[in-house]
């Protein structure tokens, strides 16, 4: 007798955890590694944002279960965030859902709108999280192209028919993670037509939106004419206020998706800690200035390592928001082979871009986690592999 289920038996390790004990294998022998495989902000968290953690910390009411909506004041900062940044107006009480984390808002908003055997469209190549809700609530994944020579917008019309017709939720993630591809408002308008004509939900995972460079700004799919009748987007507070432990994230859009996922969590948790609610309700009605910050260095490093990288042969287009570079690997390499030669010759953890499905492999993904100078040892290893 078996003790463990089948949809566990048959879900690949997540990725991000099998590097991280690669890394701690090496480093148990002296190796000096540099992990720019997983996406974790080295920043710091904003001194204001710890400050009203503290504060509330110290009330005893706080400590107490929170709504399984999360409180009115992080609801109602999302929703003044949508305004300000988007002049997207939202109901704060049937438009916007905490989660604990977008992760698990998106695994969990998954198993709330579909049922086992239904079509999920995914973009390829995409966040692995996307393919292991799906499998987890029992669905199909199929691909939803994309394609560096178009930038990486969807590719809605080498969807089959079949696909098309058949499929009840479709994923997109824009800035992306691994591409670091961005898009103007223009795609989402095609996204909810697309999922108007075929009746189906559309979620933008915007987890990067806030991390953007030299003037662009993110769109918000809400933004789309008629979108809150057949799509959602998930934020988190990870990547734009260095927040990825703190694991607070939001939902907003659709009220039906809202509800769904609000009533399935209501069996599974209780929300998150009062006090990082507040917390995050206080970050998000900030003037940004903080953010402003973090993208100047983000921005910083990945100038340097762009220029470097293309100098040394290892071509990548400069991105114009998120905290990674997508550069190609060398011909005559796979992206495991490559990433596992940079680890064993380098040091340097990096993620090949075959993890993230079929279109990623001849790239991998590089985090600008790191310090400028732990960048310079970084292109000082690679220049030394003399892999051309």
């Amino acid at each position: 007798m078996t003790f463990v289920s089948e949809k566990i038996n048959t879900l690949p390790p997540y990725l991000f955890s099998e590097f991280q004990k690669k890394k701690k294998n090496l480093m148990e022998k002296g190796v000096d590694v540099i992990d720019l495989g997983i996406g974790a902000p080295d920043l710091p968290t904003p001194d204001f944002v710890i400050d009203r953690l503290v504060e509330e910390v110290r009330n005893p009411l706080n400590h107490r279960y929170s709504t399984y909506s999360g409180t009115q004041e992080f609801r109602q900062s999302v929703a003044d965030f949508y305004k300000s940044h988007y002049a997207v107006d939202l109901d704060p009480d049937t438009e916007v859902l905490a989660l604990i984390g977008s992760k698990e808002g998106i695994a969990n908003m998954v198993q709330a709108v579909i049922n086992p055997g239904n079509t999920v469209l995914i973009p390829n190549p995409g966040y692995p999280v996307y393919r292991t809700a799906v499998h987890l609530a029992g669905g199909n994944s199929v691909d939803l192209p994309l394609d560096e020579s178009n930038g990486y917008q969807p590719l809605f019309n080498q969807v089959s028919k079949k696909d098309s017709e058949s499929a009840k939720l479709m994923l997109l993630n824009y800035p992306s993670n691994p591409t670091a591809a961005t898009v103007n408002l223009d795609v989402f308008l095609k996204a909810v037509s697309y999922a108007k004509s075929h009746n189906i939900i559309v979620a933008n995972d915007a987890a990067y939106d806030l991390v953007t460079f030299n003037g662009y700004k993110a769109p918000s799919i809400l933004q789309a004419p008629g979108a809150k009748d057949y799509a959602v987007e998930f934020g988190s507070l990870s990547k734009s206020f260095n927040m990825t432990g703190w694991r607070i994230g939001y939902l907003v859009g659709n009220k039906t998706v809202i509800r769904a996922l609000s009533t399935l969590k209501s069996n599974i948790d209780t929300s998150q800690f009062l006090p990082i609610q507040l917390a995050a309700a206080t970050a998000l009605k900030s003037d940004l200035k903080a953010v402003e910050a973090n993208n100047k260095v983000y921005q910083e490093r990945m100038e340097k390592l762009h220029e470097a990288l293309n100098k040394i042969g290892l071509e990548a287009e400069k991105p114009k928001g998120t905290i990674f570079l997508w550069a190609k690997v060398p011909q005559g390499y796979s992206s495991a082979s490559f990433a596992n030669q940079m680890l064993d010759r380098a040091g340097v953890i990096v993620t090949p871009g075959s993890a993230f499905g079929t279109t990623g492999e001849g790239y991998i993904r590089i985090s600008l986690s790191v310090t400028s100078d732990r960048l310079d040892e970084v292109i000082k290893r690679i220049k030394n592999m003399s892999w051309q």
